[in-house]
């Protein structure tokens, strides 16, 4: 099974749009409010249906949530591709959030079912990590086919069409799933039953203190990496132009092309060093000498990058720029796999997808306040004389990153492994 959880994860990861999509929405006209505003409205779309998704998914059918959710990605894709104004725009990112509802959280609790079954729990952030790092392999393969496609159609639409075809090959991958990975009865699951699950998992959500601590931690890191990550792209178009300008000389391609020449390998080596971090997630976990404490590590490695990003967008320098968000990247992989593990580990298993859908929701809330903020903010910043306009970026990250080491040194985190104490 873990070579289909991997092709599952190398799959859907083959969004070509992705690397682009702040790009293809300058493209058609867009501010960074606008972008913000989009954001914001898969971000909430996600965060309505994320905790009913999960709920169904334990109770009825973790395969059958998540071939729905590719069949709200394929429309999605569909939608965005031919958008021309804001409205089909805002219908694209609506479907999206659907797919990410039903998605998130539903197959990693598969990865912990099966650990389950062949008494492998002890081996959750390692299989986890080596799970996500065929993702992120996939992502890099993903804009080895992207870049291409850019530079030979001259336009943006193409990419948003060639995801449907791997998400299909993906539907017929959930297809073949076991049905034991749905960790279910086998009987039909009435309405209430959906709904007594969600306010069960939610009241022992807001009881427990560690499950609280990691709910404000996932939101306080994720959600603002989600917000942040892809501002990577137009801080690439400006240097792309720069480069162009200086040693590239390419004649007759347009901007469009050669923003493209340079996403391309820096995405490539992004996503490859990022799969390499998964991997080794667990690594840094074992010398940390339990997950709660190598989260506070990366906490603080987390708002030196931001320091770095927040120095560099004062300064305008790019390069220096660019290096911090494929820094913040690789770290975010690192972060994920332990992240996941503790709430495994401090959660119940029979709620394992409604868990992470509310983790997932709480880190979308974060996303839907930060994105508009942020886009607004670049847009201020952009008007404006004198600095450079990408230094909201670094600073609300490192806002965040601050709050949260600071904070961890309480040993909350560390103590919930000493006993209960829990109402």
């Amino acid at each position: 099974m873990i070579v289909r959880f991997s092709l599952y994860g190398f799959l859907k990861n083959q969004r070509y749009f992705e690397p682009f999509l702040f790009l293809a929405f300058l493209d058609k006209g867009l501010d960074f409010t606008d972008i913000g505003l989009l954001i914001a409205v898969r971000e909430l779309t996600t965060n309505v249906l994320e905790i009913p998704s999960g709920a169904v998914a334990d109770v009825i059918s973790r395969r059958w949530s998540m071939i729905l959710s590719f069949a709200a990605y394929i429309a999605a894709f569909l939608a965005l591709g031919l958008a021309d104004d804001m409205s089909l725009l805002y219908v694209g990112m609506l479907l999206f959030g659907v797919g990410e509802a039903f998605r998130s959280g539903t197959h990693k609790s598969m990865i912990f079912a099966w650990l389950r079954s062949e008494n492998r729990e002890d081996e959750r952030v390692k299989v986890y990590g080596y799970t996500r790092s065929w993702s992120k392999y996939g992502s890099a393969v993903s804009v080895a086919l992207a870049a291409p496609i850019v530079m030979v159609t001259d336009r943006y639409e193409w990419i948003f069409f060639a995801a449907i075809i791997p998400y299909l090959l993906n539907m017929i991958n959930l297809i073949g799933y076991p049905r034991a990975l749905d960790e279910i009865e086998g009987k039909a699951a009435s309405l209430p039953e959906v709904f007594g699950h969600i306010v069960s998992t939610l009241r022992e959500s807001i009881r427990r203190p560690r499950l609280r601590r990691l709910f404000f931690e996932s939101m306080g890191f994720d959600g603002v990496f989600t917000a942040t990550k892809d501002y990577l792209q137009p801080v690439l178009a400006a240097l792309a132009l720069t480069v162009a300008a200086s040693w590239i000389v390419v004649e007759g391609w347009s901007e469009t092309q050669r923003e493209a020449l340079l996403v391309g390998p820096v995405y490539i080596v992004l996503h490859v060093l990022s799969g390499m971090a998964s991997r080794r997630s667990h690594v840094v976990s074992d010398r940390a000498g339990h997950e709660d404490r190598a989260a506070r590590w990366m906490w603080g490695v987390s708002a030196l990058v931001f320091v770095g990003l927040t120095v560099s967008g004062v300064r305008g320098w790019l390069i220096g720029m660019v290096v911090g968000f494929v820094v913040l990247h690789v770290l975010h992989n690192l972060w994920r796999p332990v992240l996941i593990s503790r709430f495994d580990t401090h959660g119940d298993a029979g709620r394992g997808a409604s868990l992470l859908s509310i983790e997932s929701q709480a880190r979308r809330l974060a996303t839907i306040i930060i994105a508009p903020v942020l886009g607004f903010a670049v847009d201020q910043a952009t008007a404006a004389d004198g600095l450079s306009p990408w230094w909201p970026v670094g600073a609300i990250g490192l806002v965040c990153s601050v709050l949260f080491f600071a904070t961890s040194f309480r040993g909350k985190a560390v103590r919930c492994d000493q006993g209960s104490g829990e109402s």
